[in-house]
């Protein structure tokens, strides 16, 4: 397997300003449509679990042809759509054309990810490709760090205007031409798939479906962030502090990525995923039992370990698990998974809000992680 020198640094770097991108409106998105648009939580949780049921029926399809065709267009395509489905949002307010919308960045995001996944299990070997996938989420995450703070600052320059929230959403598009370009001219392919038609065979382990499964449950109670957002604007923090306290979580979830991705590298990937539900469902118990806005600020900041713990080194653990050949393929049966889960999650959610209180859907998806956990446990219990 050839290694590019640099191109895991890249590939974060799209993911840098992706980040940058969907994090300058994905903290306000949720009290614009509440607050301007006078949408209820209950459209809130079908808005953003269509965002992430699109992506995943289109990850399966990027996942196939990633692992048959050239990576780089597929991801392009992907940062495109997301481009697209973002800007036109400043236009279009009706319910309709919201969740379109929602829906082509939902694309986007299913178009890239999983050739992007693959790109950066091929372009490192196993016994550094933990720290390697942190290094890519850590980066991504620090783009996160840089959204919000950006949010806040046009949130002051903009504060007296009417359409403020129209303007921060057009702006939102502009970093992805950045990504673009990068993925055009720094971006390595690696050349392994040399095919003239898809290839739908190759087994994947049972180990994999296992893993898979007990994801699947734990993603039950993992809905959207959207609703961490409206959390914390329910107990009473302030809109120009609603991005910082997210830029808060995003900072911990980046200054961790590398070390716990490293860790996971040591002690294994099982253990660190472990860790990382476990700090699930203490900071869903904390949005669940808050009572203060001030409280806020340390439950977002050790959210943060939550993503550090799993986002990264479950795609390394999938990437130990499967064959060079099947990992696009993996990524996308994974990632569409988890995706096509998201919308009864959301809705889920949504409803739990409207019909019994803010604290109940956090009760839920503490339940759900815990409950994986155990699985997880005897999952590895099995194995040894």
């Amino acid at each position: 397997m050839k290694i590019f020198k640099n191109n895991v640094f890249y590939i974060g770097l799209l993911s840098f300003f992706g980040g940058i991108s969907q994090d300058i409106f994905v903290p306000i998105l949720p009290l614009y449509l509440t607050e301007i648009l006078g949408m209820d939580k209950s459209f809130v949780g079908v808005s953003a679990g269509l965002v992430i049921a699109a992506a995943s029926i289109f990850k399966i399809v990027s996942g196939y042809l990633s692992d048959n065709f050239k990576k780089k267009p597929i991801i392009f395509s992907g940062y495109f759509l997301s481009m697209v489905g973002r800007a036109f949002l400043a236009f279009f307010t009706s319910g309709a054309a919201v969740l379109g919308l929602r829906f082509i960045d939902g694309v986007g995001k299913g178009m890239k990810d999983a050739p992007k996944d693959a790109l950066i299990a091929n372009s490192t070997e196993q016994e550094n490709r933990g720290r390697n996938f942190g290094i890519a989420r850590a980066l991504d995450t620090f783009g996160s760090v840089i959204g919000p703070l950006l949010l806040a600052w046009l949130l002051i320059i903009f504060r007296d205007s009417l359409f403020k929230y129209h303007v921060i959403i057009l702006l939102s598009a502009i970093p992805i031409i950045f990504t673009l370009l990068i993925l055009i001219f720094k971006v390595k392919e690696d050349n392994i798939a040399k095919k003239e038609k898809l290839s739908f065979s190759g087994k994947l382990p049972l180990s994999y479906y296992l893993f898979l499964s007990i994801m699947v449950i734990f993603s039950i109670g993992n809905f959207s962030d959207a609703f961490l957002i409206l959390r914390a604007s329910n107990l009473g923090l302030g809109l120009i502090a609603i991005p910082l306290v997210y830029a808060l979580f995003n900072f911990t979830y980046a200054l961790s990525s590398i070390p716990l991705g490293g860790l996971s590298d040591r002690i294994g990937r099982e253990k660190v995923i472990i860790l990382g539900w476990i700090a699930f469902t203490l900071s869903y118990l904390g949005f669940a039992l808050a009572n203060s806005a001030w409280q806020v600020w340390f439950i977002f900041a050790f959210y943060g370990l939550y993503y550090a713990t799993t986002e990264g080194v479950a795609k390394a653990y999938i990437a130990d698990m499967v064959t060079k050949e099947n990992r696009g393929k993996a990524y996308g049966i994974y990632n569409a998974a988890i995706g096509l889960v998201a919308l009864p999650a959301n809705v889920l959610a949504g409803l739990l809000w409207d019909k019994i209180n803010p604290s109940a859907p956090f009760f839920f998806g503490a339940i759900a992680s815990g409950f994986s956990v155990i699985l997880m446990i005897i999952l590895i219990w099995k194995k040894h």
